[in-house]
Formats: structure tokens, sequence, C-alpha cells
């Protein structure tokens, strides 16, 4: 009897692994790793075949005068027979995107053989469903900068028509620091040296809040609010909300912070303060208070400080750097506007960063 219970208790034993969780948590993450690479894979492919679809109605349509004078003809009756073999999603609309997605995006098509398909898709990273949104860009470089970005934020196919619609190109363009936004549309930013600066944009533009030309800090918040989801694709992928009008107490006065966020990357709340007019350095002044009350009460262990964000409706560049500058807490202003420039003045402030950015090049040549 005692035999057999010592059994017993040796199999209790054994069926409690030292490190178990460890390598349960190990292939779990390689599983899932798997399992967001092969989809990733798969839509590199499915863009890639769409790609080779395009190539072959083109290079059909240009092997004579007859052929290229019924490529409407070309398109419905592919679209009849692809759509009765494989089902929805080749209408004669799409088979066009097709056709002008291997216009806009020329690679070499030695690499559209079979034994290199893997090297062909691996050209087109961002689902064809981005693709799609992209070749509503007319200008070849605001088309390359999108892509960027929308690759290495891991925008969705939702953030990037937001971006593309409210202009985000040229008013990255307008920004105070033209030349860091236009390199970051050509290169990730390590994961380590994400700053604040470059999450926050400045200037935002909230046209989808359909203010008139008269109203109060209360009824931008309350727009902000109410257009929530509108407001967080304009502040970016990485910023969740977490509450408004929150309350603090310092000594015998009570204050309200406008509104709150948490930023995933730079890992950190943002306190944000809505102001009507111009920036003053008694906003400064505020917000180091808020931001001092907010790292002291309201941020975790594993957190980073908090970071304030003054929204304004005007900024003097030389009264932020002075008000800012050498705070012990990160803030930042930013400047908020209800419509986009005028064009000329966008492209004027294009030409003015390419003429900038070619100047630079050369003097480091020399």
């Amino acid at each position: 009897m005692a035999k057999s219970s010592r059994k017993i208790v040796i199999m209790k034993e054994d069926s409690s692994i030292i490190g178990y969780d460890t390598i349960l948590s190990d292939v779990i993450g390689l599983l899932e790793s798997a399992r967001k690479t092969s989809a990733r894979a798969i839509n590199a492919i499915i863009t890639s075949a769409y790609w080779e679809i395009g190539r072959r109605i083109v290079e059909f349509e240009q092997e004579g005068e007859k052929r290229a004078e019924y490529g409407i003809e070309l398109l419905k009756r592919l679209s009849a027979d692809l759509t009765a073999r494989f089902g929805r999603g080749y209408s004669e609309r799409n088979l066009e995107q097709m056709r002008l997605f291997y216009l806009e995006w020329p690679i070499s098509q030695t690499l559209s053989a079979k034994s290199d398909q893997i090297a062909s898709a691996m050209r087109f990273p961002l689902p064809w469903s981005h693709y799609v949104k992209l070749l509503r860009v007319k200008e070849p470089e605001a088309r390359r900068f999108y892509e960027a970005e929308a690759l290495h934020g891991g925008w969705s196919v939702r953030q990037l028509e937001r971006q593309i619609s409210t202009k985000f190109y040229e008013r990255a363009l307008l920004s105070k620091n033209k030349a860091a936004m236009l390199k970051k549309g050509a290169e990730p930013f390590p994961e380590d040296s994400v700053m604040p600066e470059e999450e926050i944009k400045d200037p935002f533009v909230l046209e989808f809040l359909g203010l008139k030309d008269e109203y109060s800090e209360n009824d931008l918040e309350e727009a902000l609010i109410h257009k929530l989801e509108s407001f967080l694709l304009e502040l970016g992928g990485d910023f969740a909300f977490i509450g408004r009008q929150r309350r603090l107490r310092i000594g015998d006065e009570w204050y309200r912070v406008d509104l709150l966020f948490f930023h995933r990357r730079l890992r950190c709340l943002v306190v944000i303060d809505l102001k009507l007019g111009k920036f003053t350095h008694a906003d400064a002044g505020q917000m180091h208070l808020y931001l001092n009350y907010a790292r002291e009460h309201w941020t975790h262990a594993d957190e980073n400080p908090p970071v304030g964000l003054i929204l304004c409706a005007q900024k003097d560049e030389a009264v932020a750097r002075y008000a800012l500058e050498g705070l012990t807490n990160k803030v930042l202003a930013a400047e908020y506007r209800m419509v986009l420039p005028d064009e000329k003045i966008l492209a004027a402030e294009l030409e003015r960063t390419r003429r900038m950015l070619e100047e630079r090049r050369l003097g480091a040549r020399r």
C-alpha cells in the first residue's frame, strides 16, 4: 500500500513541470507570429497576382491597334469569366484598378517568373485594399510617402483613407520641421528612438468637427468627443482615449484636464489642454503643474513620464521656444486649423523644402 501511494505522489510531482509556463508562452508566441507572418505573405502574394493580371492586360492591349480598340470589351469578358470561376472581386472596375496598379508600380518583370513569386510578392508589403486607396493619389511623391508611412506606421485602410482625404502629406510639409517629416516618409524610425516630437503632429486639421467661426472651448471639447473616432485617426494610430475633464486637487484648488490619452509606443499618458486663442507662457506653466501631478498620481510604475500637449489656435515659435525649453516635463504646443491652407501655399512650401534638402545634400558631399 505504501509503495502504491509513493507512485501516486511521484506522478503528481511529475505532472507539474518546472518552467512549463515559460515554454508554453514561447510556443504560443511562435505560433501567433507564424500566423501573422503567413497572413502578411498571403496578402503580398495576392497583391502580386493582381499586379501580374494588370501586366497581362496592358501587354495584351499593346500588341496592336485592334486590341487597344476593344480594351473595354476585354475587361468586360474577363470580368464575366473570372467571376463565374472565382466569385466576387473581379468586376470591370477592379480589373481596371489592377491594370493601373501595374502601370503605376513598375517593377522588374524578371521577378514575375513562378520561381521568384515570393520575391515578387515582397515588393508589395501592403494589402491590396491599401493600394486601391493609393491609386487615388496622383502625385508620385505623395503616393510614395503614404505607402511608406502606412507600412511602418501599421495604418489600417481606414487610417490611410483618412490621411489621404485630409492631405496629411501636404500638412506634413507645412510642419515646422518639414525635413524631418519628409525623411519620416522614406525611412522608419527605430523602435527605441521614438520621441514625442515625432509622434505628435503640428498642425492638426480638425475640419471634421464642422464648427463655425465662433465657438467656446467647451464647444471644441464637446465636438472632439462627439467625433472621437475621427480625432483619434487625426492624432495617430497609437493614441488611446482615457478620459475627459479629469479632476485633480492641488492644495486647496481644483483643476480639470481637458483630455487624457495614452500613447502605446511612447508608453506614457498624454495630457491635452485646449486653447481657443494664442499660446502664452502661462499655458506652459499650467501644463507643467498638470504633468507634475499626473506623474505622481496617475502614472504606473512601468510607464514613462507623461507628456503635455497644448492645442491652440495660434502659436508664436519664439514664445513657444522660450516657454517650453528647459522644463523638467516634456510639454509641446501645436496649432489646430479648421480648414487646409490654399493649394498654392502647399506647392510653394514643397518646393522650398526640396531646395533646402538638395542644398544640404550637395553641401555634405563637399
